[in-house]
């Protein structure tokens, strides 16, 4: 071990808060584990437009105490530099492993700061905090959680007045304050801040309970899991004042756990985290099952079929749910991310309703102006922007319920709507191929390679424009990507994770329906995308 990295280590020992992680690294010294040590030391967790994520534990490369304790003050700092002082700092967590303790920290600092705090008295879903920044008029917004990642993992994520999340220049700026931050002993801490729990929840659900018509049809037979998560007490609320019957719950997994005990990944999208959910689905003999994601932001739907029960993909239900809502004509404007199906923007078309593609993330879905519906293909929806204008798993569970239910009265089912639109724009099928990597560095190589030798068909088809998105453009700024457009209506994006060690590609293909049949054209489009899926495997060479 060098004298560097001990002194490192010992510097930081000298001014940890936190008993666990100080008592983690002693006896990581005390092993000589210079591996683990390095890893802790060679950087710092980087603050972004997702603010902060990464594994607890102590050292700079690590979620704790002391990163959060940073953090706060250069959000603190930003805020007073830019008179953003009107108003209160809004600050949640979810039930992850010290999410308490990084959320009371905050309130520490930005009281110290004499700035107001205000903090949520109990683990709470992320969008009640996204609703709750424009309900009591604060200047920002903070929610300790790591949403969906693994159970070592939590994170800091940031939102300013307008309830969207934060986006360049402010992440540069507030990465910037939080470098400046001296000792952690000049950071003044005050104890007195305000919390807020009731009055607000009722707000939220209030305004979710208004979404639903009075003389909507409701008879619905619903499974429901929360995945170990916050959601369940507030979803079944919300399904509650809304006039839905409350569904059975997944008895496993409906109080939150940060182990997350029953799955590998708390993330619906994951093979198998929903299996609990089918299985309680089909022994009620459910009309649909749904799911949250651990901090309720995203809704994962899934539905019986001729084939037995399966998940809606992410671009199948933000289709649904566009043309459910854009049907009445809104006066506003539709968006989703460039990763997700060209479906919304037909459906948009269609209907008179503007529409808009946007990088991928709620950071810039959430703050279209004049939103009336967006989505992003990896579960996450707005389906009330004008009340919380980031991606919403309680409020969009309601409004599925809705539409499923208005589906029943009919004596028709989600998948039959799905048939309709297929029939309606043609068959939009998406899948997507994802690498996950130890080494950050493959990542960076695989880009290259892309960009130094573009591919010039991928499976059955040929490449007919190769953008490259990091040179950005009138419409979209500048954002690590490639974007292919195929031949036939096909399309492919390659880019890296915003807050995962993954490559994540995303396929399109668009099958015209002969004759209403759309069981011959889905066959179509699975063997299309699997070719694609092929050649782009053979192309990056993960």
């Amino acid at each position: 071990m060098t004298d560097e990295l001990r002194a490192a280590a010992e510097a930081w020992l000298s001014e940890d808060p936190d008993p666990d992680t100080r008592a983690e690294l002693q006896a990581l010294l005390e092993a000589g584990d210079t591996v683990e040590l390095a890893d802790r030391f060679s950087g710092t967790l980087e603050f972004g437009t997702a603010g902060l994520r990464g594994a607890v534990g102590a050292g700079p490369n690590r979620m704790n105490r002391v990163v959060v304790i940073r953090a706060a003050a250069g959000l603190a700092a930003y805020l007073k530099a830019n008179g953003l002082t009107d108003g209160p700092v809004l600050i949640g967590y979810d039930a992850r492993h010290k999410s308490d303790v990084f959320a009371q920290d905050t309130a520490a600092v930005v009281r110290g700061a004499g700035l107001d705090a205000v903090l949520l008295d109990r683990h709470t879903p992320t969008p009640v905090i996204a609703f709750g920044i424009r309900h009591l008029k604060a200047v920002a917004g903070v929610v300790v959680t790591a949403s969906h990642n693994p159970p070592q993992d939590n994170g800091y994520k940031v939102y300013l007045g307008d309830g969207s999340q934060i986006v360049p220049p402010a992440d540069i700026e507030i990465a910037a304050a939080i470098a400046a931050v001296g000792p952690l002993e000049s950071v003044p801490r005050g104890g007195d801040w305000q919390t807020i729990g009731d009055e607000l929840l009722n707000a939220y659900l209030a305004r979710i309970a208004e979404l639903v018509p009075a003389d909507a049809p409701r008879e619905l037979n619903v499974a429901y899991t929360p995945l170990h998560g916050v959601g369940r007490l507030l979803a079944e609320a919300a399904v509650a004042r809304a006039g839905f019957a409350v569904p059975a719950v997944v008895a496993s997994q409906a109080d939150p756990d940060p182990d997350f005990p029953t799955v590998h990944f708390p993330n619906p999208e994951e093979p198998g985290a929903i299996d609990a959910a089918l299985e309680l689905a089909r022994e009620i003999n459910a009309d649909i099952a749904v799911a949250n994601d651990p901090d309720a932001d995203r809704c994962a739907v899934a539905v019986p079929g001729p084939e037995g029960w399966r998940m809606l993909r992410g671009d199948e239900l933000g289709a649904l749910l566009g043309e459910f809502l854009l049907s009445s004509r809104p006066d506003g404007v539709a968006a989703c991310s460039i990763v997700s199906s060209s479906l919304l923007g037909k459906i948009a078309a269609a209907y008179d309703v503007r529409y808009v593609e946007t990088l991928t993330g709620f950071k810039w879905i959430g703050r279209v102006p004049e939103l009336v519906f967006g989505y992003e293909e990896a579960l996450g929806y707005c389906v009330d922007p004008t009340a919380v204008k980031d991606k919403d798993g309680v409020s969009t569970l309601v409004r599925v319920l809705e539409m499923a239910a208005r589906a029943k009265a009919e004596g028709r089912t989600l998948l039959d709507l799905l048939d309709d639109l297929a029939n309606k724009y043609g068959l939009h099928a998406t899948d997507q191929l994802s690498v996950r990597v130890e080494d950050l560095s493959l990542i960076q190589t695989a880009m290259a390679n892309l960009r130094a030798t573009p591919p010039t068909t991928l499976g059955t088809h040929s490449v007919v424009q190769v953008d490259d998105l990091a040179q950005g453009s009138a419409a979209l700024p500048p954002t690590d990507g490639l974007r292919y457009t195929l031949s036939e209506g096909a399309r492919v994006v390659v880019r890296p994770s915003g807050t995962e060690p993954k490559l994540k590609c995303y396929l399109e293909v668009v099958i015209p329906v002969q004759d209403g049949d759309v069981a011959s054209a889905r066959t179509a489009a699975a063997e299309d995308l699997a070719g694609i899926k092929q050649a782009l495997s053979t192309v990056l060479g993960l």
